[in-house]
Formats: structure tokens, sequence, C-alpha cells
């Protein structure tokens, strides 16, 4: 069964808000982005100033090792950060809503689920053990005003069954009683029956076999087209990131090292981060020995250098400068690199070329 389509003149969703621009696609632009962990050593950065700019209606997937702020970056789209973190500065602009770090209360709450949709890593835990998919359904729309119960439950079956479900026998069933690839699908079902136009996966393939991960990516895909969404996409999956995304950005020590194309990214990168991603990846034909792992360990909130580089322990392009000056994002055409040696190479050849 395929979901209904709703254009213009007709009624609107169950979940559906007042909310201008309701139906296009939103654009994001995170600016200065700094959020904090109270630890016994004080405050420390998980985010340092983060600037990002997502398009709308694209796929933009979001890599890097664990510990890079990957998953706080995220939640901060919602501001949804919880103690001991917490925002400590910047703004995440987001069409038809506004900042959203500045909402609070009620507002927020109903921006979250009729604006902004939220797939958890581990699907499990978002769902309540005690409860049916149904029962947390209906709570879903108690808590966010949703007057027609039955739409509602009609507009869940058909996103379940489109998503290769019954969709009767999932909301009648508890979590326990669904596998992880079910689990993770009722995860993007409740992100989506309210209408969400922002939706953001944390791992949405994490722990789930090959074929179940080619379904969930598929689903992504053709819901992402079909709903005309904007899609944020939390992954340490370089491979699941190129067959989905649209644009990449690349994290390291709560920092965005580069942006851009996806297949720009992966096909030229430039940061030597984002080489070394790459350079680890296992190869399935060829020389074994040519995936190399990246020397050293990611940076923790404990020991993430205070100025400089975050990236420059494990660098093999570091100069003096790295030492204290953290060099600042700089885009060339629709490439963001935030790298010393990067930058003075490309400066250094735009002097060769008009010399």
């Amino acid at each position: 069964m395929t979901t209904t389509s709703h254009g213009a003149g007709a009624p609107p969703r169950p979940g559906s808000p007042a909310t201008p621009g309701l139906g296009t696609a939103p654009g994001v632009r995170v600016r200065d982005l700094t959020v904090v962990y109270k630890t016994p050593l004080g405050e420390l950065p998980a985010l340092g100033g983060v600037s990002l700019t997502i398009e709308p209606g694209t796929i933009t997937g979001i890599v890097g090792e664990s510990g890079s702020g990957k998953s706080t970056l995220a939640l901060s789209l919602l501001n949804a950060v919880q103690p001991p973190g917490r925002i400590k500065a910047g703004s995440v602009e987001i069409d038809g809503l506004g900042d959203v770090v500045e909402l609070r209360g009620d507002e927020l709450r109903r921006a979250r689920g009729r604006h902004l949709g939220y797939v958890f890593q581990a699907a499990q835990n978002s769902l309540n053990p005690l409860k049916t998919v149904g029962k947390q359904l209906l709570d879903l729309g108690r808590s966010h005003g949703v007057e027609d119960r039955s739409a509602l439950v009609r507009e869940a079956k058909e996103l379940l069954e489109r998503m290769g479900l019954d969709g009767a026998r999932v909301l009648d069933s508890h979590q326990h009683e669904l596998s992880g690839g079910m689990r993770q699908r009722v995860g993007i079902m409740l992100a989506l029956v309210l209408n969400a136009q922002l939706v953001i996966l944390d791992e949405p393939t994490t722990a789930l076999d090959m074929i179940t991960q080619a379904t969930i990516l598929r689903i992504v895909r053709e819901v992402h087209k079909e709903r005309g969404l904007t899609t944020v996409m939390v992954t340490h999956d370089i491979g699941v990131a190129a067959e989905l995304t649209d644009r990449l950005a690349v994290m390291y020590g709560g920092r965005v090292v580069e942006h851009g194309p996806t297949m720009e990214v992966l096909g030229t990168p430039r940061h030597p981060y984002t080489q070394g991603l790459i350079r680890a990846i296992p190869r399935l034909s060829g020389d074994i020995a040519e995936a190399q792992g990246l020397p050293g360990r990611p940076p923790t909130l404990g020991t993430l250098p205070v100025r400089g580089c975050v990236f420059r322990e494990r660098c093999p392009l570091r100069m003096d400068i790295c030492e204290t000056v953290e060099p600042p994002p700089v885009t060339h055409g629709e490439r963001t690199v935030a790298c010393h040696a990067v930058e003075r190479s490309h400066s250094t050849a735009e002097q060769e070329e008009y010399a």
C-alpha cells in the first residue's frame, strides 16, 4: 500500500500543524553552536562553535568516529540536549520555526513531532516496553493535540504498510514482539506520522543485518522523496553515507572539519582526517594492506586541546601554527574545509596559477 498523496487543496494529514510553509522542506542554518557538558573538571565542550548549512530538500550525512560530536549536533537541532549537557552559545535557525535554541516549554514540545522528527539510534530504547505501539501512537497524538485519532491510526498503518509491515499487527504489538528492523521502522513511522518536515536519523542501520540495512536505506530514500523532506542522518558508516546522502559533513573533536557534496568529499577528500577515514575502509578486492587505520585515538571531552587544531596529534600535515591557532572553516565553491595545511596549499596553488 502506498502513502496517500496530499496535494494542493487536499485535507491536511492528521497531525498537520498550522505552520507557515507546511509541505515545504525547511533549510537549517547552524551558527557558532557550542554545547558543553558539566563534569568534575568543569564544563567541557562537546561542540566547539559549529557552523553548518543544510539545504532544503537534501539528505545530509554527518560522519566521524565515536565521540566526534555527531549525536550531540543532531540533538541540538531539536534543542534536546539533556543535562548535564547544555547549549551554551550559538543558534539553530530552521525555516518555519526560527531559532530552535530559543524555544521553550509547550512551544518546543509542539515543534518536535509536528515539524521536527527524530529516529533514535537504539530503536528499542525509544519505545515503552509496557505499552503497545498503538497506545504509544495515541499518547503521541494526545500530547500534540491531534483531534482525529482515527485518522492518526490510519496514517500510521499506511506508513507501516508502506514500509513492508502489517500495520494492524505492529500497532497491537509490544516492542519485545518486534525485530530490530521492525522497531527501527516503527521509529521512522513515529517520526513522520505528525507530518514532520525535518527528519533526523541517528545511526538508523546500527546493529542490523545487511539485508535489513538495505531495506531501511531504501525506505528512508523513498519516504524522503515522496514527502519532500529535509533529512539529516548521523552515521559512522561511510558506505551508508555514500549510498544515501547528497551532502556530507565530517566531524572531529566537536568540529565540522569538512563539508560538501558527498561524491566530491569522498572522491577527493581534502581534510587529512577525511582522507584517513577513507583509507581505513576495508576493501573487498586488491591489497588488504591498503586499508590503514588512523594512528592514535580520538580525543575525549577531557583531552580536547583548549587551543589550536583538535586533529593535530594525529595529523600527517601538522605545522607549527596548528599548535596555537584553530583553523577556521574556509569555503571554496561548494566545499568547506578547516585545515591550515589545506588552505596554505590552496593559496599557493592560486598564486602559481596567476603568477
